[in-house]
């Protein structure tokens, strides 16, 4: 069968098109900005890949066609595949009646956690002699690759409450069907698509309305829209985790006071099941350690071994991910861009480095923070950072100053890259860490910055 996907080149697509091939079609595929690292996995594959959208790429007509979320109406792909009355799927639907069908999901959900809670699950099941397969819309180090069919019957999907395609508006998750799944958390976000968190529950209770009831919903115990959701209607038993003792919370931590967040006991119905010792800090990551450790016990995997795994998880790329030190100056990804993300990343940071100077480099480039529904919370969220700089794009459409004035004097704007290298670059000394945080590239920022770090520069004086 020949699988030509629209929007391949996004990790969730990239991953349906991996997975494709490995079922022995024939795939191809175009995108607005095809480019390394995708294309390279991708044509490394055998897989053809089209720059754009033209309806060209269209003639020998494939057998079916994947239409990707970024897909809509008015292009010329589009407008001649519904012409011509070529079979088009959605990503999520393709997934779910030609790899997912007879497989046990194992679904992660929420606002924040699900790519590194995801990839703790997926390494959990492979540490145990799994080999699951997966798809994960991010890049977890453990393994060479963001998707792979593996061995029935455990497939590890990152599920997403965006919607699904220009033909269908459901969020993507309500498609899976899983038989164990993940409620990490529920904020209100994406308000391109969605009007309110209400809106993002309706979704939400939607999926928990595909989880059978031989089933299980692993739930963060301490959030309510996540309790509120369930309290519509579950039909399936539900497990609690919380990184503290609470009422509803099988699983928990104990965490010493102060501790960044990188080593804590893990406690099953108030007993010691051992001690997670791993590279991840930040109290959010404990509770993404601790749905990964409930979801995989499910999986007939104790927690004992679960824990011994967790000790050997490397993390996923632009997790707070260290790029380089140069001159003493660290330089980290990291890919929050909601103020929840950013606040207890930050948290987890200080804590880590103590009374060193964090510097925050931040681009407002989602859909909701372009929108500027978070202008009144993203000041706060950035208030462990001894500087913050925003880089500023022409077409915001908000006055980010105005929302980052409680930061006083720590606040600094730039309006292109190459200013904010140089910005950075003379305030920077020995010792300062740069958390660079995007849902984006940034414009080669984070290696633009370690390479002009490394060229020969007076010392910097600290503001």
């Amino acid at each position: 069968m020949h699988v030509h996907i629209l929007g391949i080149c996004g990790t969730f697509m990239g991953g349906i098109a991996v997975l494709a091939r490995a079922r022995g079609h024939r795939v191809t595929g175009s995108d607005r900005n095809v480019y390394p690292p995708m294309s390279t996995q991708l044509e490394a594959l055998g897989i053809e890949l089209v720059q754009g959208y033209d309806a060209a790429q269209l003639t020998p007509a494939p057998d079916v066609v994947v239409v990707g979320n970024v897909m809509s109406r008015g292009m010329p792909v589009i407008e001649d595949l519904l012409n011509r009355g070529i079979a088009f799927t959605s990503g999520p639907q393709w997934l779910a009646e030609h790899v997912l069908r007879d497989r046990c999901v194992l679904a992660v959900t929420g606002t924040h956690g699900k790519t590194t809670t995801a990839s703790a699950l997926a390494w959990i099941l492979e540490h145990a002699g799994l080999n699951p397969g997966f798809l994960i819309g991010g890049v977890p180090a453990n393994f060479d690759t963001t998707a792979r069919l593996g061995a029935d019957p455990y497939f590890v999907i990152e599920a997403d409450e965006y919607d699904t395609a220009f033909f269908d508006k459901r969020s993507k998750f309500v498609h899976l069907s899983p038989r164990i799944a993940v409620i990490n958390n529920i904020e209100f976000d994406h308000a391109d698509i969605f009007s309110d968190v209400a809106a993002i529950q309706r979704q939400f209770h939607q999926f928990v309305r595909m989880v059978p009831g031989a089933g299980r919903i692993v739930w963060n115990a301490t959030d309510a829209n996540v309790r509120k959701v369930l309290d519509m209607g579950c039909w399936t038993p539900r497990e609690g985790f919380a990184r503290q003792q609470t009422p509803g919370a099988k699983w928990a931590a104990q965490v010493a006071p102060g501790s960044d967040y990188s080593s804590f006991a893990v406690l099953e119905d108030g007993h010691a099941r051992g001690r997670v010792d791993w590279s991840l800090i930040g109290a959010h990551n404990v509770e993404n350690a601790l749905a990964a450790i409930a979801a995989a016990s499910h999986a007939a995997v104790p927690a004992r071994a679960a824990i011994a795994a967790l000790g050997r998880f490397m993390g996923v790329r632009r997790r707070l991910e260290l790029r380089g030190r140069v001159n003493g100056v660290s330089v980290y990804d990291d890919f929050a861009h909601h103020p929840t993300a950013i606040a207890s990343t930050l948290d987890g940071l200080r804590r880590r480095v103590g009374h060193e100077r964090i510097i925050a480099v931040l681009e407002p480039r989602s859909n909701t923070m372009r929108m500027g529904v978070h202008r009144e919370t993203l000041a706060p969220s950035l208030a462990a950072a001894d500087e913050v700089w925003f880089f500023v794009p022409p077409d915001l459409g908000w006055d980010l100053e105005s929302a980052a004035r409680p930061l006083g004097t720590r606040v600094h704007f730039a309006a292109d890259i190459d200013g904010l290298v140089e910005s950075l670059h003379g305030r920077l000394g020995n010792s300062d860490h740069v958390l660079i945080m995007s849902n984006g590239g940034f414009g080669g920022l984070h290696s633009r910055l370690l390479d002009r770090l490394g060229a020969q520069r007076p010392v910097a004086t600290q503001a």
